[in-house]
């Protein structure tokens, strides 16, 4: 505790030193939590931490007095430093891979999202038009790694020529939903949990009721194309909205996408205050 007083001693901000040491440290910890979020990696360090506050508990100056307890936990913690390596190897390792490959990728958010946007748009009306059935979801806030874990992992670059490649017919990943996160497909053939909503119209099939279905159940965004009747149709909050064409889609996603994440989540927005993404108010119905 020392120590993180003196890190934030408001003095110390006359030494352009201090301040950079103070950024660097902000960054790395701000990395960190970029790393672990939307993963399992969160439930270890919930569980790291109901160690810690078990064994400060335990301690001859907690509320529960269980010397022994107490002595167990503390032994355990010499072997923290190895057992953070072992759990976390998988993170760590992505993490410095990722940096190697884009360590400015934070600055490149809106012209990544905007070429996905764009590549997504021209595959569904495509595929709308060759009566090619898709299933495309989106994340957002909240993360769909247990559907991604339920298909295929891909962490491939989302393309016009991948998305329909999967979707054809009679090729090993087109029956199952395809989930984009961060401007990449990570995951292809995932299922998705179908809506209970017994007022669905019995026209929808299975594509359109597990698209409502994640919609209903996480903040995700889905588009559905239907194979029977060449449509586009999205569904978001448990709505959809049909008949959508190239410039209606791509609008729809710039509206729910691009403004959900934030202009810049790196350092500017930081700089800006940063500035809570609020939740579009509108639904999915009001679209053309």
């Amino acid at each position: 505790m020392e120590i993180l007083i003196n890190l934030l001693r408001i003095d110390q901000l006359g030494d352009a030193w201090a301040v950079l040491d103070i950024v660097v440290l902000w960054a790395v910890f701000y990395q960190i939590m970029q790393l672990v979020r939307r993963t399992r990696a969160v439930q270890m360090v919930y569980g790291l931490f109901a160690v810690f506050l078990l064994w400060w508990i335990t301690s001859p100056e907690g509320f529960v007095r269980l010397r022994a307890v107490h002595w167990v936990l503390g032994q355990l913690w010499l072997f923290l430093p190895f057992a953070v390596i072992v759990l976390f190897q998988q993170e760590i390792r992505q993490a410095l891979a990722r940096f190697g490959r884009y360590p400015f990728q934070q600055f490149r958010t809106q012209d990544t999202e905007a070429r996905v946007i764009e590549e997504v748009s021209l595959a569904a009306s495509a595929m709308a038009s060759r009566r090619i059935g898709a299933l495309i979801v989106f994340e957002r806030k909240f993360g769909l790694r247990n559907y991604v874990e339920t298909g295929i992992r891909l962490e491939g670059l989302v393309s016009y020529d991948l998305l329909i490649n999967i979707f054809t017919p009679r090729t090993p990943l087109h029956d199952g939903a395809v989930i984009i996160g961060e401007g990449r497909i990570r995951g292809a053939s995932c299922f998705l949990p179908l809506t209970t909503d017994p007022y669905i119209s019995r026209r929808y099939g299975t594509r359109h009721r597990a698209a409502i279905g994640v919609t209903e159940e996480s903040d995700a965004l889905a588009i559905v194309v239907s194979e029977e009747r060449g449509l586009v149709s999205a569904a978001l909050h448990g709505n959809l909205s049909e008949d959508l064409d190239t410039r209606a889609l791509k609008s729809l996603l710039e509206d729910h996408l691009t403004t959900d994440r934030g202009r810049s989540p790196g350092i500017r927005s930081w700089f800006q205050g940063q500035s809570a993404s609020q939740d579009v108010a509108e639904t999915v119905e009001s679209q053309p």
